[in-house]
């Protein structure tokens, strides 16, 4: 046998049978090993290959915002083991500015958000430093996307239940609309992905959130410069009232607080 590791053909063998091997225990054992492991492994990776384009828009994002480039956001990540949503400070290139009015209040994002943002959101630059999240381990490569705080807690026990594991930097409702979907059926895409965790439905995500992202489909929500807020979608469409608008947005405030 010793032609296996003297020979070149041996050495593709083993190889190949090592590659077998690793390919079937990330198949069995993805959820509770493989998943965080190919987080660690290609989100650095990424960032170590992608690092000049990471150096080109910090600069850039710099002129352009005329400050700091990075938008940071407190945002529900998943669920610690007394149930409660862990809130985590999400990362991502700044698209809008902080333009204010005369009365120091920030302008509608419409204006805010300039050419340089657009083109940001369109090629889904702006979610690069999301690789950083991932490789500390607060988000991973595919998982329902992170909502607001102010979104969260407009949501059901069951929609909640999306939080049962970690937000992901795409996911099952991004590759099938982004953000042209009802807040219903992205909840519905959710739920269904945490049901199919597994890694050729993950690697198949990842394809189809690629051809997306080249497509350029589905970044905003009709003539919005962002998406509406869950509770805004709510009280637009009469499933909820003013009084209990409120009283939610008050609930998030007070889980800001409690962390900041």
């Amino acid at each position: 046998m010793e032609w296996l590791y003297t020979t070149w053909y041996g050495i593709l063998i083993i190889c190949l049978l090592a590659l077998a091997v690793l390919l079937i225990l990330s198949t069995l054992l993805y959820r509770q090993f493989f998943k965080r492991f190919y987080d660690i492994v290609l989100s650095l990776l990424a960032i170590i290959v992608l690092s000049p384009i990471f150096i080109i828009l910090i600069i850039v994002g710099a002129i352009v915002m005329k400050g700091n480039p990075f938008f940071t956001q407190l945002r529900p990540g998943k669920k610690d083991k007394n149930g409660k949503e862990k809130i985590f400070k999400l990362i991502k290139f700044r698209t809008m500015t902080n333009a204010k009015d005369k009365d120091g209040n920030l302008l509608p994002d419409e204006k805010r958000l300039v050419k340089y943002g657009k083109f940001l959101r369109s090629t889904s630059l702006d979610e690069l430093p999301e690789l950083f999240n991932i490789f500390i381990g607060t988000m991973t490569i595919i998982g329902p996307r992170p909502q607001l705080v102010r979104d969260m807690v407009f949501m059901t026990p069951e929609q909640r239940n999306r939080h049962n594991v970690k937000p992901g930097l795409s996911g099952l409702a991004q590759c099938n609309g982004r953000n042209e979907m009802s807040w219903e059926k992205k909840f519905e895409y959710d739920l269904k992905y945490i049901e199919n965790i597994g890694l050729w439905f993950d690697v198949g995500i990842i394809f189809k959130t690629i051809f997306k992202v080249f497509k350029r489909e589905g970044i905003t929500d009709g003539e919005m410069a962002t998406a509406m807020d869950y509770g805004d979608y709510l009280l637009e469409n009469g499933l909820i009232s003013k009084d209990d608008y409120s009283i939610k947005q008050n609930e998030a405030k007070k889980v800001l607080n409690e962390v900041k």
